[in-house]
């Protein structure tokens, strides 16, 4: 018998990221009152299947959040491959901003994870600030961005923003990434 690790099937692996996509969705819209039964159904899977990777509504909540903030953060290098460096932080910040703002509804899921002991930001500070250093990075390779300005300040104004978007419409968030990009601009 090998002690090799499995490698998981394909249509494992892709069972597991739909049923991914659709837990953020759902605890996003409904909270705690998103049933694991329906998100299976909704995934095209048994319950058994979610089960079999999620044993509890918990790990499915943690998981959920971070494969979302894995996708939001892997943005940055796509971005950067597609566009210069001012261009690709303008959208990744669109795009980090929008997840917030339709994750603000998962807030009381994700306090039904760190109830349960589990803390399922301890990895976002490192993703995001991995995300942010590589935009602002290559914009100060290419000319484009201040060098001068750490990634941890921009990241402390897209929270803040990130806050405020719950509570503002999307012109007003557009001027604020302006406003950051404008700060940012050499």
């Amino acid at each position: 018998m090998s002690d090799a690790p499995r490698r998981t099937r394909r249509d494992a692996r892709e069972n597991r990221a739909r049923l991914l996509e659709v837990a953020a969705q759902a605890f996003a819209e409904q909270g705690l009152d998103a049933a694991p039964s329906a998100i299976a159904k909704q995934a095209g899977v048994g319950v058994g299947t979610l089960y079999r990777h999620f044993p509890t509504r918990e790990a499915l909540i943690d998981a959920a959040y971070r494969h979302q903030l894995a996708g939001v953060c892997e943005q940055a290098s796509t971005l950067l491959a597609r566009h210069p460096a001012a261009e690709a932080l303008r959208e990744w910040l669109t795009h980090f901003l929008a997840y917030v703002r339709a994750k603000h509804g998962m807030s009381e899921a994700l306090n039904a994870v760190i109830a349960s002991g589990v803390d399922p930001y301890s990895d976002s500070r490192k993703l995001l600030l991995d995300a942010v250093n590589a935009l602002l990075e290559a914009g100060a390779k290419d000319g484009t961005l201040r060098d001068d300005v750490p990634a941890e300040d921009v990241l402390l104004l897209v929270g803040g923003i990130g806050y405020s978007a719950q509570y503002c419409e999307k012109p007003q968030v557009q001027r604020l990434i302006g406003l950051i990009l404008d700060s940012l601009a050499r």
